[in-house]
């Protein structure tokens, strides 16, 4: 168990008390969620779902102030015919982890990579959903990337499953740890649903080679006994690995918060003020599903926002930046 002080410290660095506002809409028709904000060049680019009625698919938008965005195109499509027929919901990977650090993407094998949950059935998140990869070389470039043959690199079926993800896998992280903390550089964490109640946890994977997982410990890292603990992010703050991640049923509303470690392993969960909670008319319902980075002593507090405008990508952050105009 860590030291109160040092969440409390933590916990101070993170905070984001402005609600800027909605930063991203789909099209009519479709829905937005999932941000996942890194630095390519002089821009920032943002990986994003998108869902249409029949699944997911995997956006990407950029900005130049990260207060602006812009839709480019998709890069992760449906599937015919395949296991990530209806479902390809992608997020990025390997990317620098330091807070308040470049955020750009490491290449491994020379290429970027992202992970995504994928499936063959059509509609939201329709079970059973697997976890598999993408990379690319221009990660920059609203084009398709090129899905690992390997692919699903996780799913159900596997002898290593555990009891708490055996219904289905979701949204997946993967950070380079180059200490090998664990005694492996790539580490996998991802919330999976248990069987018979509907009950998320946290787990984690871990790879030498970003192709070959194999779980970590027989136990979930983040687990609060009941609702969802999902779309954990990973950073570093000074020695601290900081987990961002949502809560949902286990207290009212869907709201995100935090976990530290030492040693990316045991985890200890924060207790006190949330760090998005529903509040506006645009986020009246959930705020959920963190990307939390810090640029120019600014900390930006990317998160999916359920309300009177449907489902969106919206920002708060830690000083005063003005009011979206697509509030209203």
């Amino acid at each position: 168990m860590m030291n109160q002080e040092i969440l409390n410290n933590i916990y101070r660095q993170i905070k984001t008390d402005y609600k800027y506002g909605i930063v991203l809409k789909g099209q009519p028709g479709e829905a937005v969620d999932c941000p996942a904000v890194f630095r390519f060049n002089n821009d920032w680019l943002m990986t994003y779902l998108i869902f249409n009625g029949k699944g997911y698919e995997t956006g990407l938008a950029y900005s130049k102030n990260l207060l602006e965005w812009h839709p480019l195109g998709r890069i992760l499509t449906f599937s015919p015919g395949n296991w990530d027929a209806r479902q390809a919901g992608g997020s990025i990977a390997l990317q620098e982890h330091q807070w308040g650090g470049s955020y750009r993407l490491r290449r491994f094998d020379g290429k970027c990579w992202l992970s995504y949950l994928g499936g063959a059935g059509e509609g939201y998140e329709t079970e059973p959903l697997s976890i598999g990869l993408a990379w690319t070389t221009t990660p920059q470039r609203p084009i398709e990337w090129q899905r690992c043959p390997e692919n699903p690199v996780l799913h159900i079926h596997q002898p290593d499953v555990r009891p708490f993800e055996r219904k289905t896998l979701y949204r997946s992280h993967i950070l380079w740890d180059q200490h090998k903390t664990t005694g492996h550089p790539f580490v996998m964490y991802y919330n999976g649903k248990q069987e018979g109640e509907w009950i998320e946890r946290i787990g984690m994977a871990v790879s030498d080679d970003m192709i070959h997982w194999q779980r970590y410990g027989r136990e979930p890292v983040i687990d609060h006994g009941r609702g969802i603990s999902g779309d954990p992010q990973i950073t570093r703050i000074g020695n601290i690995w900081v987990m961002f991640y949502f809560g949902y049923l286990w207290q009212p509303r869907a709201f995100d918060t935090f976990a530290c470690s030492e040693d990316l392993v045991n985890w200890t969960k924060w207790q006190g003020p949330h760090l998005v909670e529903p509040s506006e008319p645009w986020d009246e319902k959930y705020a959920h599903k963190p990307w939390i980075i810090k640029s120019n002593e600014v900390v930006y507090h990317f998160y999916c926002a359920v309300g009177k405008q449907g489902r969106v990508i919206a920002l708060a952050t830690s000083k005063k930046c003005g009011h979206s105009p697509l509030n209203d």
